[in-house]
């Protein structure tokens, strides 16, 4: 009697993250080894990024400055709006500096890089007043922008505060600041390593800064390798993360527009559905 060979039943895997409900605008969940995007919502739609910005911010500015050379705080860092506790004629190490502004998402250690690195920019520039300083290093933020590929984004502050009640400080999408993250994570590390961490010390030349990670969720998510905070009251919440899923699979995180604290709930149902995809 002969027996022929079934064909197997196709198994159907189920939609891990069809359920996922969020109040966010725009996010998406991407799988950097196997450049996958596993979720999205809105992915391409550019909206306020509020401090988001200063991931920018930071790789705009490396390179153009040693890690250890000193870099004194004036009058005019301490303009934007927020006191992040630093203090006038305050020295600090341009890398501790750097790190106390993305941890904390210190607008006037924003302010005060992009002030000293705008100095710097080559060719060198004519440097007529502060606001013709950060004029060139916002031009070279979008310049940047451009080269890694950040189609939807557009930056006119360092910091990422709202210019008036309808316009932000910096926009990108959800997509847009993934890609961010991933070329920073794969290009330059060390620039978010600081903000893994729940809390940091920094020493200066007066004082002994202790900083607060923004994110909340900082101790919460597993095997955590960057993250980053934004809230304007027209950005509403965002939050963008990396975390390692599994052995060597790290997965990118980003969510916009969600509310101040929807950001941090609509990261961790995404974190959660992303760990029951990759051990399904």
């Amino acid at each position: 009697m002969r027996v022929l060979n079934k064909k197997p039943v196709p198994v159907e895997v189920p939609n891990i993250f069809a359920k996922v409900d969020l109040e966010a605008k725009g996010a998406i969940v991407w799988d950097v080894v196997n450049e996958k995007e596993l979720f999205s919502k809105n992915p391409n739609e550019p909206l306020p990024l509020a401090s988001l910005t200063k991931v920018m911010t930071a790789v705009t500015t490396d390179g153009k400055f040693n890690n250890s050379e000193q870099i004194k705080i004036t009058q005019a860092d301490l303009s934007p709006e927020g006191d992040s506790g630093l203090v006038v004629g305050d020295t600090w190490k341009a890398r501790d500096l750097r790190d106390f502004t993305l941890i904390t998402s210190s607008n006037d250690g924003a302010f005060a890089l992009a002030s000293v690195i705008g100095t710097k920019i080559n060719p060198p520039i004519k440097v007529s007043s502060s606001t013709d300083v950060q004029a060139d290093f916002i031009k070279k933020m979008n310049e940047t922008a451009s080269k890694i590929g950040l189609t939807n984004s557009k930056f006119f502050n360092e910091h990422g505060l709202d210019i008036d009640i309808n316009k932000g400080g910096a926009y990108g999408s959800a997509k847009d600041m993934a890609t961010l993250f991933e070329y920073t994570l794969k290009n330059y590390p060390e620039i978010l390593e600081a903000t893994r961490y729940k809390n940091l010390q920094f020493a200066s030349g007066q004082k002994t800064y202790s900083a607060e990670n923004t994110n909340i969720l900082v101790d919460k998510i597993p095997n955590l390798i960057a993250s980053k905070t934004g809230y304007t009251l027209l950005a509403g919440g965002n939050l963008i993360i990396a975390f390692d899923a599994g052995l060597g699979r790290p997965i990118i995180i980003s969510v916009l527009g969600s509310t101040e604290a929807g950001r941090f709930t609509d990261v961790q149902k995404l974190v959660d559905a992303s760990l029951k995809y990759v051990s399904q």
